[in-house]
């Protein structure tokens, strides 16, 4: 009996460590972006962009967004579509006293991000044509644009790029570790995704806002991106189809960020829910395009790609929770010494420390290498800050349980923080 539960720990230690391995490449991500990023040429050319909004009971913030639009330096045609998604508020009369197109949709039963945006879409093909644009932008109502986001974006989209991601930064970073956590886990994913994964021409991932995709994809099949977490399902299924999703650091955007636990932890299980769904939908896609002929960096590009959307975390934990049964087994068939029992636990303890240990370094090296996108802060605060920051970690490793087996819906997230690009320059 010990020596088959020896055997099964050792399969399943082998199979665990040859999964890591294949995460190994992302390490370089993280050594490129330490010293350079993508840069981009000044566009020759001047591309006619819509701008997309899914609005949703959004009075108190729609008015900065759009204000900070209209103050785009861009030369080219800009024209900002709104749709106004079950709105009880005063958003769309806002909206179109800001000079922005504005669409009104009542539907109860499809409720989620994605819809809003399909029935924009649809709108937009029907009343100004398929063709009528070369890019879409797409951005939530609480979202604040530097003057320069859509010239430094057309210079991305002009040097050939189809999918364009952007900085993300938070208009309320220091309001609580909720804030900040939120703040600093953008800024992580700029620092060890996004700058090397450009530098080297290779595809990152959307995050839900601040990005431009050209219209060429989504020409075949229109917005189908419904579910959960529209930005995953669309960064799997684009690369899956042979496009790359570029990162362009120099335009930069706000956007307010929760600071109430619930509204967080049910914000961090719809995400789970759509990861999970966008592994579903496109894992298989994915898997094939790693092994597609001819050989090219596109099949290393959905490789990179389906380790991203993988469940990782929730695969970990039950190899976790299995493996200490089967220790603790051997601990009991070994006569249950207290030794060994307590080794075992000692043993959990230390790792949850380097986890926290590791993660709060992560929080640092962020902290150091992006403090000119960061708010000056009391010293004790940004200790707070970084201290409080691994719990994100955790929640969201709560949340893909939780949401392995609990029905999600979408709801949104409460914006209050009528801040404006000025006040944001202003600190």
């Amino acid at each position: 009996m010990t020596t088959a539960i020896n055997v099964i720990i050792t399969v399943i230690t082998v199979i665990s460590s040859v999964i890591s391995a294949l995460y190994l490449p992302k390490a370089l991500y993280v050594i490129a972006g330490l010293f350079t990023t993508r840069k981009f040429q000044a566009a020759q050319n001047c591309h006619k962009y819509a701008i997309l909004v899914a609005a949703r009971n959004e009075e108190a913030v729609v008015g900065n967004l759009l204000e900070s639009i209209r103050r785009q330096d861009y030369p080219g045609e800009l024209t900002t579509f709104v749709v106004a998604d079950n709105c009880t508020d005063n958003t769309a009369q806002i909206v179109r006293d800001n000079g922005a197109v504005c669409y009104e949709r009542f539907d109860s039963e499809h409720r989620t991000k994605g819809f809003a945006l399909q029935f924009l879409l649809e709108n937009i093909a029907r009343d100004y044509g398929e063709n009528a644009f070369e890019g879409y932008f797409i951005f939530d109502a609480d979202n604040l644009l530097r003057s320069d986001f859509v010239s430094k974006m057309n210079d991305a989209f002009d040097s050939g790029a189809k999918i364009i991601t952007s900085y993300r930064n938070t208009k309320n970073f220091d309001d609580n570790w909720i804030s900040s956590s939120y703040a600093l886990h953008w800024m992580r994913t700029i620092r060890t995704t996004n700058r090397g994964i450009s530098a080297l021409n290779l595809t990152t991932r959307l995050q839900g806002t601040g990005f431009l995709f050209a219209a060429e994809t989504i020409r075949k099949q229109g917005w189908i991106y419904t579910s959960l977490t529209e930005d995953r399902a669309m960064s799997a299924d684009t690369v899956a189809d042979g496009y790359r999703i570029t990162y362009q650091n120099d335009a930069e955007f706000y956007d307010e960020q929760p600071t109430v636990f619930r509204q967080a932890m049910r914000q961090r299980i719809r995400w789970a829910k759509g990861h999970i769904q966008a592994f579903g939908e496109s894992g298989g896609k994915l898997f094939r395009g790693t092994f597609k002929a001819p050989a090219s960096v596109q099949n290393f590009c959905c490789f990179d790609m389906l380790t991203t959307i993988y469940p990782r975390s929730v695969v970990t934990f039950f190899k976790n929770v299995l493996l200490l049964i089967l220790r603790i087994l051997l601990v009991v068939l070994a006569g249950f010494l207290w030794g060994p029992f307590l080794g075992l636990f000692i043993s959990i303890g230390l790792n949850f420390l380097y986890s926290w240990g590791s993660s709060m370094l992560t929080a640092i090296y962020v902290m150091v290498t992006e403090h000119r996108h960061i708010p000056k802060l009391k010293w004790y605060r940004a200790v707070w800050h970084v201290f409080m920051f691994p719990m994100f970690d955790i929640i969201g490793k709560i949340s893909m349980l939780i949401a392995l087996f609990m029905h999600v819906e979408w709801k949104p997230i409460v914006h209050d923080r009528s801040v404006t690009i000025d006040e944001i320059d202003g600190k």
